[in-house]
């Protein structure tokens, strides 16, 4: 059995913490060690508790997801967020993203696929859903530039792409694929210009818009 995966809901809605709960409880690995309301409520339970994930809300009273995500950073509160929203919430996504949370998730997922991002998430990885992923992966300044398309990746920029879809770091890339660090860094910053990417987030949110990765992404190994 995996080891347990501590998770903080944080929802202004009571049922639909209710039910985030009791889906949860159905896995033998994911114990609830709370629920919040707001953000602000969130903050003061972080001071008490040790959460491994924390599923965020955006769209809530007071102190919303974005925002307390924004706080949270201020603190040095480093509880890695899966954001769980709805398609209306496309463009608060992407600035939860940049905000700092690890993955986000439509609420309508199914309990296999919830839990599955909170253990990547929990992992130090990325939870995308590739069918809000398309909608955020062209900004609103490129309208009109539908037939766009990216420079074509090498196979070794490729590899690169998926790990950084995985949620790894510069150091983890070069390890897994026995690369040196500068290396890896150099076939970032490749695939950034390729992609037309100012970040790491936009190039996985485009590549995945224009097919370029799986709806998931393993380590070597990990399959």
């Amino acid at each position: 059995m995996s080891a347990e995966v501590r998770v903080l809901i944080v929802d202004d809605q009571t049922l639909v913490r209710a039910g985030i709960r009791g889906l949860l409880e159905l896995s033998p690995d994911v114990v609830v060690e709370g629920e919040a309301a707001d953000g602000d409520e969130a903050l003061r339970m972080l001071v008490e508790h040790d959460p491994d994930v924390i599923l965020l809300d955006l769209r809530m009273p007071r102190r919303d997801g974005i925002g307390t995500l924004r706080e949270m950073a201020r603190r040095g509160i480093d509880a890695p967020a899966l954001v769980l929203t709805t398609f209306d919430d496309a463009e608060l996504v992407l600035g939860a993203v940049r905000a700092g949370a690890r993955g986000y998730l439509l609420k309508d997922v199914t309990l296999d696929e919830l839990v599955d991002g909170i253990r990547a998430v929990a992992a130090g990885r990325t939870a995308l859903q590739p069918a809000l992923t398309a909608r955020l992966a062209m900004p609103a300044d490129e309208a009109g530039a539908g037939d766009w398309h990216p420079a074509e990746l090498t196979e070794r920029e490729a590899d690169v792409l998926g790990l950084v879809a995985g949620g790894y770091s510069n150091r983890e890339i070069a390890e897994l694929l026995h690369l040196a660090e500068g290396t890896v860094k150099n076939h970032v910053s490749n695939v950034l210009v390729k992609l037309g990417a100012r970040d790491r987030t936009q190039a996985v949110l485009r590549a995945i818009r224009h097919g370029l990765l799986a709806s998931s992404h393993t380590a070597p190994g990990e399959h």
